[in-house]
C-alpha cells in the first residue's frame, strides 16, 4: 500500500473514496446510495484498506451526498464495526441525521457477536422467582377482596350503588337458565355412579347398596363437584367476558367518572347471586343424581322402586345434604371472584378478553379443587 494514494471505488452510483495519511485512513461517501446498487463489492473494497497493520485511525465523511436510504447506513455500519474490531479509533463527520440512525444502529449487538448464554438457575430458585412473582397479584386480589367488602357494607347501610333489577337479572341468568346443563350432567353422573357400583356389588349380592353409594356419593361432594364445573365454564367466563369487555371499551371508567362504584354496579350483584344460586342448584343436581340412579336401579338391575327409595333414605344421613351445601357455597363463593377478578383487571384489548376468560375459568377450576380438598380435610377432622 502506498504511503499516500487516492483510490476512488465507483459502481454505478455508488462511491467511496479512501485516503490513507499515515496512520490515518479517510473513508468519503458520496453520490446516491440506493437499494439495488452494487454494495457488496463497495464495502469489500473498503474493508480491504483495514488490512494495512500501520492504519490506527478511521475517519468517516460524507462529500457530496446525495441521495440516500437503509443501504448506506448498512455499509457505514460493517465499515465501523470492522474497524473497531480491530480496535481502530472511528471519528464521525457525517450528516446530522445519518449520525442519529449510526447510534441507534450500533446500540444494538451485532447478531453474530451475540451470545446466549444458559443461566445456571436452579430448580428451587426458578419456583422461588415464581413465587416472588405472585406477590403482586396476591395483593392486588385481597386488594379486590376488601372493595367487595366495602361494597357489601355499603349495601347494608343502604348506600351501595347496585340496583335491584340488576341482581334479578344476575339470578335468573345463573340460576334459571343453568337448570338444563345441570339436570343433563347431574342425571348422567348419576347414571355413572349407579353402573360402577352394580359392577363391584354385583359380585356380593349387595345390588340395594348401590341406592346409599349414589346417594352420599351426590348428596355430599358430587353434586355440588358438578355444580361447580358447570358454572365455572358458564358463568365464571361469562362474568369475565362482560367486565373485561366494558373494561375494554371504558365503560367502567365511564362509571367511575360518573361517581358510581364500578364493583356496587357490576360486581357485587353477581358474587351476591351465585352464591346464593349455587347451593340451590346443589340441592337440585343431588335430586337429579339420585334419580338417574334410580332409574338405572329400577330398570336395569330389578329392584323395586319402593326399596331404592328407603334404601336411599336409610343410608344417607341428612349432615351429608349440609356437607355438599357448604361445598357449593363455597364453590359459587370463589367462580364469582374468580370471574369477576379477572374481568375488572382485563386489559385493554380484545385478545386481553380472551386470556382473562381463560385465566378465569382455570383459577375457578382450580379453587374448587383446593377448596374440595380442605373443606374434605376438615370435615373428617370434625367427624362429620
Amino acid at each position: 500500500m502506498q504511503s499516500n494514494p487516492q483510490e476512488v471505488a465507483a459502481h454505478a452510483s455508488v462511491q467511496a473514496e479512501t485516503r490513507k495519511q499515515g496512520r490515518l485512513l479517510r473513508v468519503s461517501v458520496c453520490g446516491r446510495w440506493c437499494m439495488g446498487d452494487n454494495l457488496p463489492a463497495e464495502a469489500h473494497f473498503v474493508l480491504q484498506r483495514f488490512t494495512d497493520a500501520r492504519v490506527r485511525e478511521l475517519s468517516l465523511d460524507a462529500d457530496d451526498l446525495n441521495q440516500w436510504d437503509t443501504s448506506l447506513l448498512v455499509f457505514l455500519v460493517r465499515v465501523i464495526r470492522t474497524a473497531r474490531k480491530r480496535g481502530l479509533t472511528v471519528n464521525l463527520n457525517l450528516p446530522e441525521g445519518l449520525t442519529r440512525l449510526l447510534s441507534l444502529a450500533l446500540s444494538a449487538p451485532a447478531g453474530a457477536d451475540v451470545i446466549r448464554r444458559q443461566t445456571d438457575e436452579t430448580f428451587l430458585s426458578a419456583l422461588g422467582g415464581r413465587v416472588f412473582a405472585l406477590l403482586p397479584d396476591l395483593a392486588d386480589f385481597f386488594y379486590f377482596l376488601g372493595e367487595i367488602v366495602a361494597s357489601f357494607q355499603r349495601l347494608v347501610r343502604g348506600q351501595s350503588h347496585m340496583r335491584l333489577q340488576d341482581l334479578m337479572e344476575v339470578v335468573h341468568e345463573c340460576g334459571v337458565r343453568a337448570l338444563p346443563i345441570v339436570s343433563l350432567t347431574s342425571l348422567l353422573f348419576g347414571l355413572i355412579l349407579a353402573f360402577v357400583g352394580w359392577v363391584q356389588l354385583t359380585q356380593f349380592g349387595a345390588q340395594v347398596y348401590v341406592a346409599g353409594l349414589v346417594g352420599i356419593g351426590m348428596l355430599r361432594i358430587m353434586g355440588a363437584m358438578m355444580v361447580g364445573v358447570v358454572m365455572s365454564g358458564r358463568i365464571g367466563a361469562a362474568y369475565a367476558a362482560l367486565t373485561g369487555a366494558m373494561q375494554v371499551n371504558e365503560e367502567v371508567d365511564a362509571l367511575s367518572a360518573a361517581g358510581i362504584y364500578p364493583v356496587d354496579f357490576l360486581v357485587l350483584p353477581r358474587v351476591l347471586a351465585l352464591t346464593a344460586m349455587t347451593p340451590l342448584l346443589t340441592l337440585y343436581a343431588d335430586i337429579m343424581g339420585i334419580a338417574g340412579g334410580y332409574l338405572v336401579g329400577v330398570t336395569m338391575m330389578g329392584l323395586n322402586p319402593y326399596e331404592y327409595l328407603n334404601a336411599t333414605v336409610q343410608m344417607t344421613p341428612f349432615r351429608h345434604v349440609l356437607v355438599g351445601l357448604v361445598y357449593g357455597t363455597f364453590f359459587g363463593v370463589i367462580i364469582a371472584l374468580s370471574g369477576c377478578f379477572h374481568g375488572m383487571r382485563c386489559g385493554r384489548s380484545a385478545g386481553a378478553v380472551g386470556l382473562a376468560v381463560t385465566t378465569a375459568v382455570v383459577h375457578a377450576l382450580v379453587g374448587i379443587i383446593v377448596a374440595t380438598a380442605v373443606i374434605t380435610v376438615v370435615c373428617t377432622v370434625l367427624g362429620v
